[in-house]
């Protein structure tokens, strides 16, 4: 999977354990642009620790010659379908190290879709805003702007009521199988026109959230409507360890019930418990140009915009 790294350096294949360091160098480069942290250390373990992220395969770690960890790279595959999530995570000294190791997730992503039948790749990276220098490597290797995800928070200071349920609705958590089916049923019907979304079935939606540190099935809300599954919201302790924070994870509603409330509703719910949790806020992230009023929703509910993140694309 390596291309043509510079002599001096040593490369080799991510461990669980090293979820640390990893954590380390992609904390040092979100300080110099966005100036703060913004993965936590579980995140990094998660996606270690996914059983969809092939340890052997699909990352490169990179240390120079004190062993220095210097650069971080990886391609993710979304489902079974042509979409890859790829990032470059490169230590200041050592920005030559900066084209190689685009080149090397790019062919990874190649090989992963061309495993997975397709005979192209969609490649997708996440950058912030503000990260000019990052943008412009991605310009000039044919990746273009393709939507944008906007952070959100509601800030919890002081008790935050209940909503009244809704006439016919019932509201149930997911420490079942049943409601965990259900839920992912809903969530696949709900978000089946986004933007980079994959379709996945139940065992392997299942094992992702099973897998990650921050999944609580409690905090899974399945809503039916006179007995039927019609809306749901996963939230997540994400943000719990550094930001004293809910996450809402996924908020889906079948499309043939919606404009009815269950969307706010079901927010609205989620605020109560996270304050009732003692928590100071409710992050989400949101497509600002999916094709239903997310946004405006978010925002009606008393949400704000901290930090926007822009998806660049190229299909190769």
């Amino acid at each position: 999977m390596t291309t043509s790294i510079p002599a001096g350096y040593v490369t080799r294949r991510p461990r669980a354990g090293d979820a640390p360091r990893i954590h380390e160098l992609i904390s040092l480069c979100d300080v110099q642009v966005i100036g703060k942290a913004d993965m936590t250390l579980d995140d990094v373990a998660d996606q270690l620790n996914d059983p969809s992220f092939d340890l052997g395969t699909d990352g490169l770690l990179v240390h120079d010659a004190t062993g220095r960890l210097t650069g971080w790279a990886w391609a993710w595959r979304k489902g079974a379908g042509d979409n890859v999530d790829i990032d470059v995570v490169v230590h200041p000294a050592a920005p030559e190290l900066t084209g190689p190791l685009w080149d090397t997730v790019t062919e990874r992503a190649r090989r992963i879709t061309a495993g997975l039948g397709h005979d192209r790749a969609v490649v997708d990276i996440a950058l912030y805003r503000e990260d000019g220098a990052k943008r412009a490597v991605a310009a000039a290797r044919g990746f273009g702007a393709a939507t944008t995800f906007v952070r959100l928070r509601a800030d919890h200071t002081a008790p935050v009521r209940h909503p009244a349920l809704p006439a016919g609705v019932t509201v149930h958590d997911g420490l079942t199988e049943e409601v965990r089916r259900q839920a992912h049923a809903v969530e696949q019907a709900g978000f089946a026109e986004h933007f980079g979304f994959a379709p996945k079935g139940y065992d392997e939606w299942y094992d992702e959230l099973a897998s990650s540190a921050s999944t609580d099935w409690s905090q899974l809300a399945l809503a039916r409507l006179d007995g039927e599954p019609v809306a749901m919201l996963l939230g997540t302790d994400a943000f719990l360890g550094d930001e004293n924070c809910g996450y809402v994870r996924r908020l889906a509603v079948r499309p043939g019930f919606r404009g009815r409330g269950l969307g706010r509703f079901m927010l609205r719910r989620a605020f109560a418990e996270d304050a009732g949790r003692g928590r100071a806020g409710t992050y989400l992230h949101v497509d600002a140009n999916n094709g239903t009023p997310a946004l405006g929703l978010y925002l009606s509910v008393g949400m704000r915009q901290v930090l926007a993140i822009d998806v660049w694309r190229r299909t190769l």
